[in-house]
């Protein structure tokens, strides 16, 4: 709403008094007004106007001596005399000016010309002519005669003078210049050159003036803005314009000083000078224009202080009111979102996730609550503050305050509703809860413990005292519940209340018939019998006394309802127990399918749902205008592969777990059989942050407001994007539930089967959100085998150059770097925390090095710290010190590596001996010639010596048997140094192994795997291991003098056992061998260090 700016009064006048002034200056419009334009007119000096004054005061205007004055053009004539009156001020022009005529060398012909001349033309007022008449003798009696015929034809007083003594009885010599006989000094360049300065500055002055008029003007007719860009950019023009007419100002102020100081030169020279008056008028003009300039300055800032101070306030308003749209726009969104959020709950989990939701509403609309709230602050301010706008921006202060205020209280009554729903939640997990753990108490009752009195009366009061502790658990009265809680019960809350109600009275009428059994076992007298066991033939045709201890000690663990009727001592009554405790796990395992079975089904609908209700409606021309540009062709990445998993749900999935309905214990294999298509949700969840991204941009689009109000749906279209991630981990969570219910039943060892395999899909796809984050490996990911694990770990590095060990810069300070184990290399990434919410938080991992598996060795317990070990390849000629965040994280990586490294051996491995049953045979004392290290730094240098005594005798035929043995690629060939093998002992998959079951003098003979231990054995010395019978042990290594190096896999305790004693003392386990060496080549072995650490050392081809 443009309004127009009011000009001050007072700048306006200065400026109209300053343009008459100007004026005043320059005279009319008719004859020139500049010496500027008559100046080589001015220069021919046939007038001038010396500044001197006759006794009245009438200006003195001179003709000097000037013999071509007759052949002066009319026009030129006109213009110098037309000049010259103009330039005294109008009082003293009115008087009347005394021209003085000098022809005293001149005739009397010239003298009448010029006089007739004069009388004819001249401007201006006379008062007096004087004449000094020529002085010859013929011409002087010529003009005194001829003058008296001639007076009247001049028609001005004219005095004819024949000496400048006779002048000065006229005019004083004071007002008279040298020439005529006067003290007067007169410069004629001087004269011209002040006149122009002064009519310059006049001039400087009067545009100066019209300009500050014309920019008053048109500032008074402004219309102010209705945006804020172009008020801002009106302010800045103006301001422009401001500070141009200020620097005109300045200009003409400075130049109007100089000019006086001109003006004042004489008198600065000599104190005494005496000013003509045209010189004093000069001067007093000059001062009367700078003392204007400066009234008009003054009078300019005082109007542009107005004029800005209001564009401001403009400035503000339209700020204002800009600022109260958008607020009012995010106000309204925040309103629409709160009335369109549902606070209904089905679960404590669902509750806790709803307010949780409701939280990070409240969090946005605070946001925006507190924006509000201050632009109503800074609304107060501008009125406080005297604002031309007040009527517009009070009413909207008070729209502010009372938007928030609604908004305030729809959040708190929203919160209130929520929490009460979860302290109904819990109200009715409590009361759940105690039935469970009732039904668990009266199933963990052993029977045999009831049969006795005693152990009756204790079952009883175990029973009682849990029965008192109902009133703190359970709900007592169901109309109070449903009264105290009738704002946020809903259909489905309370069929979960009379769900409840109708367990606990199931729980409680157990507990009753429980009671009444007891208390008839604890009244009975029962007389010493001897105890007897039940006969063979009475059991149950179904199951063996072995099957009911198993059933029974299922029960105790799981926490199934038991429920005992009679302590009688006979199979039958057993068998009864385990019925109704078996009859108790059926119920369970019926709940958890159904409840499989209704959120599959509900699930698909909700898939379906999504599918036709927003990804379908993206193709629906009628909804296109809807779309925004940046939703256009990006349903695959808003929706993933959602289409493939409804498909698979809906037409396989959900009719197989169908099929299982009425056998939940076998469900398992259904997950088993669909594993692999299980996987499909990896692709789902790696695309998840995309699809997220991509929602947080179009979220408030019109498009999707459109669908979830067609679907009448209470939530966004992000919470049903969020379903199969949440399906994919429900699925764990029923199977656990199932697994707990279905112990010692067919079918158990499939659910823990499928419980490892979604959890393994679980882990595949946390691990595969890490690796698609991974940038600047130049390589393709997929071609280094699966990704087995990955963490964040602090590394050191340390090289070996020549004989030294260099480590890096960060030799104190340790690199924090992510690892990726897959099967064929390890990454080295550095972990980048990203900005944003949600997804957009995920780190991202920029790649640094890698380490080929085949060329890789461990030491699994690095010096200093039991968190730490060691990663190396070419002879520890690269080391990585790993230090895990904790010593569980660091035994789960040294496992697995050891894994992999133990699976390429055998692979090796089995190449080799595959290769050699294609070769010849190896004589038996081939078998000697194979080096191993002593599990004791002190011993290297002894059994290295064994070694080259043993090579030194190998015999011919071992020889060409170990020459003719096949180099391997592939594998490492690096050869290992003494400083090597006494530092770090061990082994890794860089070795070039081969296998050769040696021989005992028996017969009998041994090589590395796991075995079981038959009988005991004690250790004999410090350095050897004592195992028992039933222990599991793995044989690493044969050592010398008939010793094997052994790990006993249930202690995890390692040292050496004779092979004497090994061979009576074990049995092969199922398990496959681990790691051998035996053959012509180095293989490589399990040992211990001087500090006891495990080592994975590479070595390859060391020849005799």
């Amino acid at each position: 709403m443009g309004g127009q700016l009011s000009v001050p009064e007072d700048p306006e006048r200065s400026l109209d008094v300053l343009s008459t002034i100007s004026d005043d200056i320059m005279h009319g419009e008719d004859g020139p007004r500049c010496a500027a334009e008559i100046g080589s007119e001015l220069q021919k000096q046939f007038a001038i106007l010396p500044g001197g004054r006759g006794m009245n005061g009438s200006p003195v205007m001179v003709f000097p001596e000037f013999p071509e004055f007759s052949e002066l053009e009319e026009e030129e004539f006109q213009s110098v005399l037309g000049y010259l009156t103009s330039v005294p001020s109008v009082a003293a022009s009115g008087v009347g000016f005394i021209l003085v005529i000098d022809r005293r060398l001149d005739r009397w012909a010239a003298v009448r010309a010029t006089l007739l001349r004069i009388a004819g033309s001249f401007p201006g007022n006379l008062h007096l002519v004087l004449v000094l008449r020529p002085t010859t003798l013929f011409q002087r009696t010529l003009s005194d005669f001829l003058f008296k015929f001639n007076r009247d034809e001049f028609k001005m007083k004219v005095v004819m003078l024949s000496s400048v003594t006779e002048l000065h009885a006229y005019i004083d010599p004071g007002q008279l210049t040298t020439e005529l006989g006067g003290t007067q000094e007169y410069c004629h360049e001087s004269w011209i050159s002040h006149r122009t300065a002064i009519e310059a500055f006049a001039l400087m002055v009067k545009t100066t003036a019209q300009t500050l008029q014309a920019f008053g003007t048109e500032l008074a007719e402004t219309e102010l803005p209705n945006d804020a860009e172009a008020t801002t950019n009106l302010l800045h023009t103006h301001t422009l314009k401001k500070d141009t007419m200020k620097e005109d100002l300045q200009v003409a102020l400075s130049q109007g000083g100089r000019l006086l100081d001109c003006i004042n030169e004489p008198l600065q020279t000599d104190p005494e000078y005496s000013m003509t008056h045209d010189e004093l008028e000069n001067l007093a003009t000059v001062q009367r224009l700078l003392g204007q300039l400066d009234e008009t300055e003054t009078a300019f800032d005082d109007f542009w202080e107005r004029h800005r101070t209001k564009l401001e306030q403009c400035l503000q308003l339209r700020h204002f009111e800009q600022h109260f749209r958008e607020v009012r726009a995010q106000l309204d969104v925040t309103s629409e979102r709160l009335s369109g959020f549902s606070e209904i709950s089905v679960s404590p989990a669902h509750a806790e996730h709803v307010l949780r939701e409701l939280g990070g509403h409240e969090d946005k609309a605070c946001d925006v609550l507190d924006r509000a709230l201050s632009l109503s602050s800074e609304g107060d301010r501008l009125i406080e503050n005297s604002h031309y706008a007040e009527d517009s921006i009070r009413p909207k202060c008070s729209e502010l305050r009372g938007v928030c205020e609604e908004i305030s209280a729809t959040l708190r009554s929203k919160k209130n509703l929520l929490l009460r729903a979860m302290e109904m939640h819990h109200a009715l997990e409590k009361a759940s809860q105690w039935c469970e753990e009732g039904i668990f108490l009266l199933a963990s009752q052993p029977v045999d413990r009831c049969q006795s009195q005693d152990g009756a009366e204790a079952a009883l009061q175990e029973l009682e005292r849990y029965l008192d502790t109902a009133p703190l658990h359970t709900l007592a009265d169901r109309s109070a519940i449903c009264c105290q809680y009738e704002s946020v019960l809903t259909t489905q809350l309370r069929d979960q209340v009379e769900r409840v109600f109708q367990k606990q009275g199931s729980v409680q009428e157990m507990f009753e018939k429980r009671r009444i059994s007891l208390k008839k076992l604890a009244a009975k007298q029962t007389r010493p019998v001897q105890p007897v066991a039940p006969r063979p033939e009475v059991k149950s045709p179904h199951s063996s006394p072995n099957q009911q201890r198993k059933e029974r000690r299922y029960s105790a663990d799981n926490a199934i309802c038991k429920k005992v009727e009679s302590p009688l001592h006979n199979g039958s009554t057993r068998h009864a127990s385990l019925s109704e405790e078996e009859e108790n796990l059926a119920v369970l395992r019926r709940h958890v399918m159904n409840e499989l079975l209704e959120t599959e089904r509900a699930y698909v609908e909700e898939l379906l749902c999504v599918l036709e209700g927003y990804a379908a409606e993206m193709d629906n021309p009628a909804m296109a205008p809807l779309i925004p540009s940046t939703l256009l062709s990006k349903k695959d990445v808003l929706f993933g592969n959602m289409s493939e998993i409804y498909q698979f749900h809906k037409r396989t999935f959900l009719k197989e777990l169908e099929a299982y309905t009425d056998y939940p214990e076998l469900v398992g294999r259904c997950f088993l059989e669909r594993m692999k298509d299980l996987q499909i949700y990896e692709a789902y969840c790696q695309n998840k942050p995309r699809s997220e991204s991509l929602w947080r941009q179009c979220s408030d689009c019109a498009f999707f407001q459109e669908c979830q109000k067609k679907l009448e749906h209470k939530l966004g279209l992000d919470s049903y994007l969020l379903k199969p991630v949440q399906r994919i981990t429900k699925y764990q969570l029923l199977l656990k539930e199932l697994l707990k219910y279905s112990k010692g039943r067919d079918g158990c060892d499939d659910l823990q089967e499928a419980l490892s395999s979604i959890l393994g899909i679980l882990k595949a796809v946390n691990d595969s959100m890490h690796l698609i984050a991974i940038t600047g490996y130049e390589g393709n990911l997929s071609e280094l085998g699966r990704l087995l694990m990955q963490g964040s770990f602090s590394v050191w590095t340390e090289h070996k150059k020549g004989h030294a060990k260099v480590k890096d810069l960060a030799r104190f300070k340790p690199m924090q770097r992510h690892l990726f184990l897959h099967e064929k290399a390890l990454l080295f990434c550095k972990r980048r925390e990203e900005n944003g919410e949600g997804y957009e938080k995920a780190p991202s991992y920029s790649f640094k090095h890698s380490l080929s598996m085949s060329a890789v060795g461990i030491t699994e317990n690095a010096k200093g710290d039991n968190k730490k070990f060691e990663i190396w390849c070419n002879s520890r000629d690269e080391v990585f010190i790993v230090q895990a965040p904790t010593q569980e994280i660091k035994t789960a990586w040294v496992n697995e590596i050891r894994k992999v490294l133990t699976q390429q051996l055998k692979a090796c491995r089995d190449a080799r001996q595959q290769k050699n049953l294609d070769s010849v045979s190896l004589s038996p004392t081939s078998s000697s010639t194979s080096i191993s290290l002593s599990p004791f730094r002190s011993n290297g240098q002894k059994n290295q010596k064994k070694q080259d005594e043993k090579k030194a005798e190998l015999s011919p035929t071992s020889d060409a048997n170990s020459s003719s043995s096949p180099k391997h690629k592939g594998w490492s060939k690096t050869s290992l140094s003494v400083d090597a093998s006494e530092e770090n002992d061990g082994y890794s998959s860089g070795e070039d192994p081969m296998n050769s079951d040696p021989e005992d003098d028996g017969g009998k003979k041994l090589a590395p795997g796991k075995y079981t231990v038959v009988a005991d054995c004690e250790k004999a010395g410090p350095q050897e291991l004592s195992v028992k019978s039933g222990d599991v042990v793995q044989l690493i290594r044969e050592g010398e003098d008939g010793q094997w190096f052994v790990r006993n896999l249930r202690s995890s305790k390692e040292g050496w056992v004779a092979a004497a004693n090994l061979l009576s003392l074990i049995s092969e386990s199922k398990s496959s061998q681990s790691l051998s060496s035996s053959d012509g080549s180095v293989s490589g072995n399990l040992s211990t260090s001087s500090s006891c650490s495990e080592t994975y050392t590479s070595y390859s081809d060391i020849k005799p």
